[in-house]
């Protein structure tokens, strides 16, 4: 948020969505509660820079349950990555060249569905409040996957991936309550927490896939002869993915407060400035016009489209890619490999965000940061290319070579997620107040999930034409993938200076 308040822009709301904004009336239009209502607005305003001034209690257990249950979404969504192609192939018999292309549609349907019913529940929520739509999420976040992993053909996977997509709002739902739990003053550290949750979820995701995954082939002195998981060798990791969700949910059926204001609740403390805040949001918000208008809001937005893209290609690709034969562009690796490098992927990622990026973020801002991601980016994508060229080789030196090159890839490579973290802290910043930044987040979550649900798809169908066609040795999707990201860098020099670092914008959110 910023450090000093942004001036309040007043309009009548048709519909009060705290969580998406709501659209204001005509310029023409004027009623009885005018007045009222500019009053509120002007003392929601006082309020926001009392309370950004004020030390409240940080409420440290409810973020930390907060953040407990961020995991769920992530370890449901990054579990069936260890063995998806495998399962694809299970279910349909296909030839090796054809699994990337059903795996990545597969994988796109979730943020497709997601992307239709992201703005319904944050409407709900608004309503209903936040605690009993987050526990529908988690209730469907517990039996998804259980009905995924039991699926044996390819259409019901389809269909239970788009049921997983139905009940995948917990993302906007949480970062609703971590703010509605803080303070303009505390929020950052909120926030922090929040990314270490994500992280936590991408990093216990594939662990659990790998691990559980086939337990009759991995694990025969435990479970050979064992029929159902012989019928259905990736029911185990569904049920313990179930399992995790389920006590997220029991977590927050019992422990977490909920944060949605209500009239008749107590006006003190930090419900009072809540109920303000709820107020300031429902008479003082800015059209969805005029926030996308805003100085250099829609370049960050393309900004922040273009590093999902980048990372959701990329997402969808690596499990394919460790699991293709060598001889077809890939490295031929099976679930527990593959879950091993996507897990050390995900910890190195969580180690450069923490310790690595606010130095170099301090040093370089957040256009200094895009643009060396930008020049990383083709090299991490090269390095692929030289693996699987030291696999193919087949000599042990060649094969030494591959494992030391593959931990510099798995540990430096990660390091272009920094470029996530810092587009959102230019989305932060080119924010044209400080009440309009939930609304400025909710349409880059949609254009994430609009990215999302074409990326995976798009990516992988190129990934199965190179492979099949034999094109430039299977490594076609690097052809398109590399100048992509180097347009990054040079797309990045346009963005205005930091305002963070010069303490005149949005913190860091």
């Amino acid at each position: 948020m910023p450090s000093s308040p942004a001036p309040c822009h007043h309009k009548e709301p048709d519909v009060l969505s705290p969580l998406l904004g709501g659209e204001a009336s005509s310029p023409g239009r004027r009623t009885d509660r005018d007045t009222t209502d500019n009053s509120v607005a002007h003392g929601a305003c006082s309020t926001w820079t009392e309370q950004a001034g004020t030390d409240k209690p940080f409420p440290t257990r409810q973020i930390l349950l907060l953040c407990f249950v961020r995991m769920m979404e992530p370890i449901a969504c990054f579990s069936i990555f260890p063995f998806i192609a495998q399962m694809v192939q299970r279910n349909r018999q296909l030839p090796d060249s054809d699994v990337g292309l059903y795996s990545g549609l597969i994988e796109s349907l979730f943020s497709a569905t997601q992307m239709t019913v992201l703005i319904f529940w944050g409407r709900l929520a608004d309503r209903v409040g936040r605690k009993p739509i987050l526990l529908c999420s988690l209730v469907g976040l517990t039996i998804g996957p259980v009905l995924f992993c039991l699926a044996t053909t390819i259409p019901e996977m389809i269909f239970f991936r788009c049921l997983a997509g139905v009940f995948s709002g917990s993302d906007l739902i949480i970062r609703t309550m971590i703010a509605e739990n803080s303070t303009p003053k505390t929020q950052a550290r909120a926030f922090g927490w929040f990314s270490i949750g994500g992280n936590l979820g991408i990093f216990l995701g594939p662990v659990v896939g790998g691990a559980f995954a086939s337990p009759a082939t991995q694990y025969p002195g435990l479970f050979s002869g064992i029929e159902f998981l012989e019928r259905h060798p990736y029911a185990l990791p569904g049920f313990v993915t179930g399992l995790i969700s389920f006590t997220g949910a029991i977590t927050v059926a019992l422990f977490l407060k909920e944060t949605l204001p209500r009239e008749r609740e107590p006006q003190h403390g930090r419900f009072r400035w809540q109920h303000q805040q709820h107020q300031q949001q429902s008479s003082s918000q800015l059209t969805l016009l005029e926030i996308v208008k805003a100085p250099s809001v829609m370049l960050v937005l393309s900004l922040y489209g273009h590093v999902m893209l980048l990372a959701f290609a990329f997402t969808a690709i690596l499990p394919i890619l460790l699991y293709t034969p060598v001889q077809l562009g890939g490295f031929g690796f099976g679930p527990s490999l593959i879950s091993l490098i996507m897990a050390t992927e995900a910890a190195s990622q969580a180690l450069w965000l923490v310790l690595a990026f606010p130095p170099l973020h301090r040093r370089l801002g957040n256009r200094g940061l895009l643009q060396a991601c930008g020049l990383a980016y083709p090299l991490v994508f090269a390095g692929y290319i030289l693996l699987n060229q030291l696999l193919r080789d087949g000599s042990d030196t060649a094969r030494a070579w591959f494992w030391v090159a593959c931990a510099i890839e798995s540990l430096v490579g990660p390091g272009v997620a920094m470029s996530f973290t810092a587009v959102q802290l230019a989305l932060n910043d080119v924010a044209p107040s400080p009440q309009v930044l939930g609304t400025l987040n909710a349409v880059a979550l949609t254009v994430s999930s609009a990215v999302r649900s074409i990326a995976p798809g798009a990516t992988s169908a190129l990934y199965a034409l190179g492979v099949r066609s034999r094109i430039l040795d299977g490594q076609l999707i690097w052809v398109g993938l590399i100048p992509l990201a180097a347009v990054l860098g040079v797309t990045a020099k346009w963005l205005p200076k930091d305002k963070t670092n010069s303490g005149q914008g949005a913190g860091h959110a």
